[in-house]
């Protein structure tokens, strides 16, 4: 089944539970076989010491190469654009094919076109796709340039403590400071009809915190949400995924229209047009989608 992540449609891969995972670390890249994440990404940048960068991104070649991960989504997070590990990291990790490269720091549409065409010089195939990474205040006033530039974008990715760090804000509940920053990426994401996931959740013992900024991220219309400790996993699973009483409705509702023999439809004393129904549809598409993950 299709479903609308935008403006176009497209197959739905769920991307509930999007969690960092060190390359560096055999340890932890061992437990991700078992982590019931929707996707993982191999780490070469913020998690991996200087000196263990190059040890680390063969490890996440192999990690991709080794077909242990089942229907995770695998991607590779490569080093900025002018880091001195950038190019190799690019060469090594298109040449692996995961599903998604991930580039922190994408600035402009320029640096979208000219991180394709290096994916696609050393080789990727095709289904290996860009993530863009937006959390400087430069890509917030070009991220729907960034987010329309290339049909290998597939996903744009929120870094909400990079964000917070050069905006000079803090981090506080409800996340007033960056919710310019967080509306408008939405906007360019659906109107370019690609994914996007919402930032991580520094506070790993706050469970509370924790489930309100999934929730808050859910209602304003975030594909899923990145992780920084296993432990966060379940709660985006259940915070992402519609709830049975949803399913349900979107069930009734479709129904109702369906079933219609014309003139005005009502499900649950509410009027039912077109548009809700689609909505419903897409929340089946969904439930069908994470129940296939099963």
């Amino acid at each position: 089944m299709t479903v609308s992540t935008g403006s176009t449609t497209g197959d739905f891969r769920p991307r509930r539970s999007v969690l960092y995972m060190p390359s560096s670390n055999e340890r932890a890249l061992e437990k991700a076989k078992s982590i019931p994440c929707d996707g993982l990404i191999l780490d070469l940048e913020d998690a991996v010491a200087p000196d263990a960068k190059p040890m680390a991104r063969e490890a996440a070649a192999a990690a991709v190469g080794s077909g242990e991960y089942g229907t995770r989504e695998l991607t590779i997070r490569v080093n900025g654009i002018g880091t001195q590990w950038h190019d190799d990291d690019i060469r090594v990790a298109a040449q692996a094919g995961p599903d998604g490269i991930v580039v922190p720091k994408v600035n402009t549409a320029d640096e979208v076109r000219a991180l394709v065409a290096a994916i696609e010089a050393a080789g990727a195939p095709a289904k290996t796709k860009l993530w863009a990474m937006v959390e400087t205040p430069e890509a917030i006033f070009n991220v729907r340039d960034i987010a329309t530039a290339s049909e290998r974008l597939a996903v744009l990715v929120m870094g909400t403590n990079d964000l917070v760090k050069e905006l000079y804000a803090e981090h506080v509940p409800g996340r007033a400071p960056l919710l310019t920053s967080l509306t408008l990426s939405l906007l360019a994401a659906r109107a370019a009809g690609v994914a996007i996931l919402d930032g991580v959740y520094n506070d790993v013992k706050n469970a509370e915190g924790f489930l309100a900024e999934v929730e808050q991220g859910r209602q304003l219309g975030f594909d899923g949400k990145t992780l920084i400790h296993p432990g966060q996993v379940e709660a985006a699973n259940a915070g992402f995924a519609p709830s049975e009483s949803a399913i349900d409705d979107a069930r009734g509702l479709i129904e109702a229209f369906e079933s219609s023999t014309g003139g005005v439809v009502t499900y649950n004393n509410k009027m039912v047009e077109n548009l809700h129904v689609e909505s419903a549809r897409r929340t089946l598409a969904i439930a069908d989608a994470i129940a296939a993950l099963s």
